[in-house]
């Protein structure tokens, strides 16, 4: 059967097995890779045999008085929040999308909006079970196999599959976000408002990619933290101030042909979303749901880039070089004029797992349609980003060689070790796995 990730790039025929309790995955045929939602945009949960996560989706334990929630790893952000934010609860870190799984975001050690004030998932997780590729179950916390603890949390799936999780969920009293939306005319100006708003628990800004000139990196900042009780009091948010956001999602039932996005409709796009809002700043109170996901109000949105299908490619600078290196690759993608509607840009702070991706600097995520040119260019700006001491998203490369994965993971050689101690055969594979050459 046909599988492929978000980025419906590579698709590749695989036999996926629905996990079952009591199941010993060393019974399985060959390699293996746990899968949840398949919503990574490369290959890195796609392999010669997927075992899937998702029959794992219940709530285990619940604690209302300190918010510790144990739960089973096929269980998605859309349950979390469906659940626990009428109750006055929130993840303490999501990504930008709710269809994923909490086994999949610990292979990721996802990081949100947060992410310089509260670090990545690894830092609220306070313990797991993991289920190796030899049968066994061990419990995993920072004082209980700390070592595993630290290299699953970011390690793809590649030390075993996590069967549940113990988090920390953070308080709130409303279900709103108080924004605070800010016009930046460059990236100077942008950097700046980065640092004045550094403060501020959530930050985000989107970036017109193919600006050039004195409007290079012209971009919407956005921060926002959770609106309290008593600022919101005398609206009419007041009335029921935990309510989910209604459920609004609009469809795309047909993948686009490819000729419908270049370089004019990004451009069109870009020029029609920076002058959505006419003054410098803007204040308001708006459900969780817009600040945190609006591309899941586009049901298979990815579907947008067509049947080529489309790669993330996601970046981290170092703070000292990130004005320069964001200016120089910005500069090189406008000249190239491989331009994204979706650039994205955030800051992070100090690196929270063996092999996680954030760490202390300006990160920014640009969505490209898969061409031949794009993947040379890639190559040239992979060199850009390790020249500035940066680093590669796993979860969302396709396409990375594995030379550059050498470079700019200083732990990798730990990593690889223990997974050769976990599994000796080298059983639990990806297919981005093999092609980092993580095995070897």
């Amino acid at each position: 059967m046909s599988h492929s990730n978000w980025g419906n790039y590579p698709i590749t025929d695989a036999t996926e097995h629905r996990f079952q309790p009591g199941m010993n995955p060393s019974e399985l045929n060959g390699y293996w890779i746990p899968r949840g939602m398949g919503r990574c945009y490369g290959d890195s949960s796609l392999g010669d045999s997927m075992l899937s996560i998702l029959p794992l989706n219940r709530f285990l334990a619940f604690d209302e008085t300190t918010g510790l929630l144990k739960a089973e790893a096929g269980v998605t952000y859309a349950d979390l929040l469906e659940t626990f934010v009428p109750k006055g609860w929130f993840p303490p870190v999501t990504p930008g999308t709710k269809f994923v799984s909490l086994g999949g975001a610990i292979a990721s050690d996802v990081h949100g909006k947060n992410h310089h004030k509260e670090g990545s998932l690894s830092s609220h997780v306070r313990s797991f079970e993991l289920l190796l590729a030899d049968g066994r179950i061990l419990h995993c916390s920072p004082t209980e196999n700390a070592q595993l603890f630290e290299a699953t949390l970011g390690g793809m799936g590649l030390t075993g599959m996590v069967l549940n999780v113990t988090l920390q969920m953070k308080p709130i009293e409303t279900s709103l976000i108080a924004l605070h939306s800010i016009k930046a005319r460059n990236l100077d100006e942008l950097m700046d408002l980065f640092e004045q708003y550094n403060h501020v628990t959530y930050s985000v800004a989107w970036i017109d990619c193919l600006s050039k000139g004195n409007k290079m990196g012209r971009s919407h900042l956005t921060v926002g933290e959770h609106a309290s009780l008593e600022q919101i009091a005398g609206t009419k948010h007041a009335q029921n101030p935990l309510k989910l956001p209604p459920k609004k999602a609009i469809p795309i039932p047909i993948y686009f042909p490819n000729f419908a996005l270049n370089n004019l409709t990004i451009k069109t796009f870009n020029f029609l979303y920076y002058n959505r809002q006419f003054k410098k700043e803007k204040k308001s109170f708006v459900p969780y749901e817009g600040f945190f996901y609006p591309l899941d109000m586009l049901l298979d949105w990815n579907r947008i880039y067509g049947k080529r299908g489309f790669t993330q490619y996601q970046f981290v600078i170092p703070p000292e070089n990130g004005r320069e290196g964001m200016r120089e690759i910005m500069t090189r993608i406008a000249q190239k004029g491989l331009g994204s509607f979706l650039a994205v840009l955030k800051t992070f702070g100090p690196q929270d797992s063996m092999m996680g991706f954030p760490t202390k600097g300006y990160t920014l995520a640009l969505d490209f349609p898969i061409t031949k040119k794009l993947f040379p260019f890639l190559d040239e700006l992979d060199e850009l980003v390790a020249s500035y001491g940066g680093r590669i998203y796993l979860t969302k490369d396709v396409r990375m060689k594995p030379e550059m994965l050498e470079q700019t993971y200083p732990r990798l050689g730990e990593f690889k070790a223990l997974l050769k101690e976990l599994d000796p055969q080298q059983r639990i594979r990806s297919m981005q796995s093999e092609r980092l050459r993580i095995h070897e």
